[in-house]
């Protein structure tokens, strides 16, 4: 499999390069909580409810001391917003009470499984939120799996899974060092851009040659161009 997915990973980069790492990255608690915003909602709206939370707030301390009730108010444009207020307040008085302080710099030294295991302990945290914070403040080797991700793996043959969880535990240990970001990344873009649920552009697809999907959709439509995907990145 790790051969395979090096494979995938050289065709998407081929074809889209290497995705730019955020220079300012968030700190370990930053990215989970946006993250947790990010659940079942698209980019646009769970920035914005991050943003809010942000701008009417000067740290995480003061949105600690919300009221679920209030907290949903600021980030209900995320949708879900009790179930989120009530996974963000439980995560910060967590840490509060247990730590002694907001954030999660305590698990820096950690093994990616400790983490893991600390993570989705948290009510409302599960796998892939786990793995974003793993991925993007902590730069590990890790590949966070969403519907895209799990779609599109499928799809190639890599896998044979029913859940984007399923997916995460089956592919974790073969990931080549140091490919996550740009394999995640450039997973995404194809699924958003090209490997679409219905109708997908099976015939400007980078990955056609080794793909294994069975129901090709061969039409020749409008090629995807570089620009589209740096459009669909900020989505």
């Amino acid at each position: 499999m790790k051969k395979e997915i090096e494979k995938i990973n050289e065709l998407l980069i081929k074809e889209f390069g290497i995705p730019p790492r955020n220079p300012n990255k968030a700190t370990p608690l930053d990215t989970l909580i946006g993250t947790i915003l990010s659940q079942n909602t698209n980019d646009n709206n769970s920035f914005k409810a991050y943003s809010n939370l942000k701008k009417s707030f000067s740290s995480w301390d003061e949105i600690e001391k919300l009221s679920i009730k209030k907290l949903e108010q600021f980030i209900k444009v995320a949708g879900l917003g009790f179930q989120k207020a009530t996974a963000i307040k439980k995560v910060l008085s967590y840490l509060k009470k247990e730590k002694g302080s907001l954030s999660l710099d305590y698990l820096v030294d950690n093994s990616d499984e400790e983490i893991l295991t600390e993570l989705t302990s948290f009510q409302g945290v599960g796998l892939k939120t786990a793995s974003c914070v793993l991925l993007f403040s902590l730069e590990r080797n890790v590949c966070p799996v969403d519907t895209h991700v799990h779609r599109t793996l499928n799809r190639i043959g890599i896998v044979k899974t029913s859940s984007p969880d399923k997916t995460f535990l089956v592919i974790k240990d073969f990931l080549p060092e140091t490919s996550a970001h740009t394999f995640h990344t450039n997973l995404i873009r194809l699924g958003r851009a090209i490997c679409k649920p219905a109708k997908p552009g099976c015939a400007v697809c980078p990955l056609l040659k080794i793909c294994s999907y069975e129901q090709k959709n061969l039409e020749k439509g409008k090629a995807v161009t570089k620009r589209d995907f740096m459009l669909l990145d900020n989505l």
